[in-house]
């Protein structure tokens, strides 16, 4: 029987795909990626298919539907491309990220409250083929409070203020943000939704946001990549895992 107090580990692969992509061809593969991730006890793979295709590519997306036997959490931008692809692979999730072209990575929260109406109806079809809809957001009141009224299932709050703080050591700061982040995530819940954090976290930062109340899932990309140049992506992972097991232990 499984631990329902055992958090769940998200693994994106974005960054084996960035590699790749840096030099042409086909290696490092993300697919092998996402297979080894897997294989070392992850609870799901997580891919964000960019407008400009700058890491994950659309085959890739295939190959991972077909190769990988837990979730894929497919990460797009509210566009009808996006749409079209996710409601023609349907994968267990969908979350719906802000994306824009000139960004490294995402830097903010999508706005959620502001654009209701839009992104009510982008939702529905999604979440009417079967996909588990998130919305990738700050831990804010507005937001939470419009997510659920447009129907997302999950929320995924941006624990990236908070991580930043952590690295530049910035004690006041890094309070702060966990302590929006506990709100938020306990605003969350009490709205219907599940909980899921992302964004920034390393070794340093991972242990307050495993334990905070609510959260049944961080989903971790970047920093697992940049480790397992020097560890391997096994050993990077069983790391990671045991530092969110004795959080929430």
């Amino acid at each position: 029987m499984s631990d329902p107090n055992r958090l769940r580990l998200g693994v994106n692969i974005d960054h084996v795909a960035t590699l790749r992509n840096a030099r042409g061809g086909a290696v490092p593969d993300p697919v092998r990626a996402a297979l080894t991730a897997q294989e070392a006890g992850a609870d799901g793979i997580t891919a964000h298919l960019r407008e400009d295709r700058r890491h994950i590519v659309d085959a890739d997306i295939v190959r991972l539907m077909d190769a990988i036997a837990i979730p894929l959490n497919f990460e797009m931008a509210a566009t009808d491309e996006m749409q079209a692809i996710a409601l023609r692979h349907r994968p267990h999730a969908v979350c719906i990220v802000p994306e824009r072209r000139e960004e490294r990575t995402t830097e903010g929260g999508l706005e959620v409250a502001a654009d209701d109406n839009r992104l009510g109806a982008f939702v529905a079809p999604l979440r009417d083929a079967g996909a588990r809809v998130s919305l990738f957001i700050a831990p804010d009141e507005r937001q939470i409070a419009a997510s659920a009224r447009i129907g997302a299932a999950v929320v995924e709050l941006h624990a990236g203020a908070y991580c930043d703080a952590v690295a530049e050591g910035r004690d006041d700061v890094a309070a702060a943000e966990l302590a929006r982040l506990t709100e938020g995530a306990r605003l969350a819940v009490d709205a219907g939704l599940e909980v899921h954090a992302g964004h920034g976290i390393t070794y340093d930062s991972v242990g307050p946001i495993a334990s905070l109340p609510g959260v049944v899932e961080l989903n971790i990309g970047h920093f697992l990549i940049g480790e397992a140049v020097f560890r391997g992506l096994p050993d990077a992972l069983a790391e990671m895992r045991r530092l969110m097991d004795a959080a929430r232990a």
